[in-house]
């Protein structure tokens, strides 16, 4: 295997796991917590908000360790 298959492969298995790890820590707690349909689809989308928070940290995290890497 090459050095970028490798990497590929680095890159789908992180988000395979993030991905379980949201679903299975935030998504379902979220759906839940709560009975009626509205308050359900509610939780996801604030859910999704938190999810895209945790995404822009990573990304900025990711962006400072390159910036003073280089």
């Amino acid at each position: 295997m090459d050095r970028t298959t490798i990497n590929m492969l680095a890159v789908i298995a992180a988000g395979v796991v993030g991905l379980a790890a949201y679903v299975g820590l935030i998504l379902i707690p979220a759906w839940s917590s709560y009975s009626r349909v509205w308050e359900r689809l509610a939780a996801t989308v604030l859910s999704l908000y938190v999810l895209a928070v945790l995404l822009a940290i990573g990304a900025v995290g990711a962006l400072v360790f390159i910036y003073f890497w280089g």
